[in-house]
């Protein structure tokens, strides 16, 4: 029995439209909102539009937007495992064959808020993009299309605006998206009025924090056992969840997460909240994540069993990320503690391969920040920082084939195994150029520096030749060689023990 044959659905008002139907949304955002229908009566469901042409619709809709969440974690204490049958999604639209369904989601009157979790890389202009397309190829420009639709459909009255929650994590997404929105629409002529209500739609700065691992493949045959029915969305997520949301704006009231005991913060300035996580929680793992993978280990919680990987791990943070940072350093310092126990959290698998994905662009965000202000506040390089920087290129040493790049690292014994390395294609083909013309393994020196020179003056990465920061790239090239001759953990021993 599937679990639309088991748990009944329920039909309500389409209140939110959300971009992305993922493991993060449906774990997060959509299981709040379950949450305020069963507790404070918000009487509302999520219409979920697919971001990408080839998506997850077709088994959301199978199911009826039902699905299962396994909350799973430590609680003073003690083990937790949380089961909840979501009914909080109603279906997902699919613009790319539904395009006229799309649309016509814009003319829902009780539609209020949307919410978007389209990649770190979603909310980008795309120069191609044009009104009459079917669909646009960027996310901000369906956004566009839609709300136009929207103002048409409703000759602009003033009640019918929108409050938009984006969730992707770069640094003020909301002012991101709005500022690509109103280029569309001076683009493409879309008129003074429109831009006008387009202003008085309230588009939100938010900072989400809850681990997903998604789908539990391997266990999956046994959690439907102990559920008693299929689900082919089941969602793994860890305990601990925190949703900050910058606005000017009571929205509480209509979205009343803090009376249902749910840990939403409604503030006007989220600055300290997403500096305190972007750089200690998530560079911790892109710190982490190529050096402790290159040394055979393939979870967060396995680095967190490990003493060499550990003591890395918490160098890196106490020692570097938070003397790099402003702020009460007693807070921080108990937030790093909590994020910690988390990653040490023995019933979430979070894959470091996973967590790879993007680590250009993720560094760029999360530890270069921590990198140059800890130059500046001690007049020296940060060495655990330096080094992940090292361990980061000597993850990207692989073939291009067909647009897919693979690596090859060292797992057990000496054998070898291959890992595929995901990024964008351009930074994929440039490495891979960058290794064929230079070589890596029994590499001299000179071709290390040759690799560490190319990507430390990349502007086009970093939007700064950072081969002028002062060492940087002499320390670079030295780690790179001794990774390349001694191995990973090797040097990861060395450079822990300065």
């Amino acid at each position: 029995m599937n679990i639309s044959e088991s748990i009944a659905r329920v039909n309500r008002p389409e209140k939110i439209l959300q971009y992305g139907e993922g493991n993060f949304l449906r774990a997060f955002v959509d299981w709040m909102i379950d949450i305020l229908n069963e507790k404070n009566d918000f009487n509302g469901n999520v219409v979920v539009v697919q971001p990408l042409e080839k998506g997850m619709g077709d088994v959301v809709n199978a199911q009826n937007g039902l699905y299962t969440t396994v909350l799973r974690g430590v609680q003073d204490g003690k083990t937790v495992e949380e089961f909840r049958s979501i009914t909080s999604v109603s279906r997902c639209v699919n613009p790319y064959s539904q395009f006229d369904e799309y649309l016509k989601l814009a003319e829902n009157p009780a539609l209020r808020f949307v919410i978007s979790n389209t990649t770190e890389a979603g909310i980008a202009y795309n120069a191609a993009d044009r009104l009459e397309d079917r669909p646009h190829r960027s996310f901000p420009g369906k956004v566009t299309a839609f709300l136009y639709r929207r103002f048409e459909y409703f000759h602009g009255a003033s009640d019918k605006t929108l409050v938009f929650i984006p969730c992707e994590l770069i640094e003020k997404n909301g002012d991101a998206l709005k500022d690509i929105v109103k280029r569309y629409a001076n683009e493409w002529h879309l008129g003074a009025d429109f831009i006008k209500w387009l202003e008085a739609c309230d588009f939100c700065n938010s900072l989400v924090d809850r681990v997903v691992p998604g789908y539990p493949s391997e266990e999956a045959d046994a959690l439907w056992k102990k559920l008693g029915y299929t689900d082919n969305l089941l969602d793994v997520a860890e305990i601990f969840h925190l949703w900050v949301i910058e606005t000017k704006h009571a929205y509480n009231t209509e979205l009343p997460f803090d009376k249902a005991g749910l840990n939403v913060i409604w503030t006007d300035d989220m600055s300290f909240y997403r500096t305190r996580k972007v750089r200690i929680l998530n560079g911790a793992h892109t710190m982490t994540v190529p050096a402790a993978f290159l040394s055979g280990l393939d979870t967060v919680e396995e680095c967190c069993k490990d003493p060499l990987i550990l003591t890395y791990l918490k160098k890196g943070i106490f020692e570097e990320i938070i003397p790099s940072m402003d702020g009460s350093e007693a807070e921080l310092t108990r937030y790093a503690h909590d994020v910690l126990e988390r990653f040490a959290n023995p019933y979430i698998r979070h894959l470091l391969l996973s967590i790879s994905l993007n680590s250009i662009s993720k560094f760029k965000t999360r530890n270069l920040p921590s990198l140059k202000a800890y130059v500046q506040k001690r007049g020296t390089l940060p060495k655990i920082i330096t080094f992940s920087l090292a361990a980061l290129i000597a993850f990207y040493n692989g073939r291009l084939l067909n647009g897919e790049m693979t690596g090859s690292r060292t797992k057990s014994r000496n054998a070898q195994e291959a890992y595929p390395i995901k990024d964008n294609e351009e930074e994929l083909k440039r490495f891979a150029s960058l290794y064929k013309e230079n070589g890596a393994a029994n590499a001299p020196a000179l071709n290390a520096r040759n690799i560490a020179h190319a990507v430390l003056s990349s502007t086009d990465w970093w939007g700064e030749d950072l081969s002028a920061i002062p060492r940087l790239e002499d320390k670079i090239t030295a780690h790179l060689e001794c990774i390349w001759r001694n191995g990973m953990r090797t040097e990861i021993e060395k450079v822990t023990a300065e």
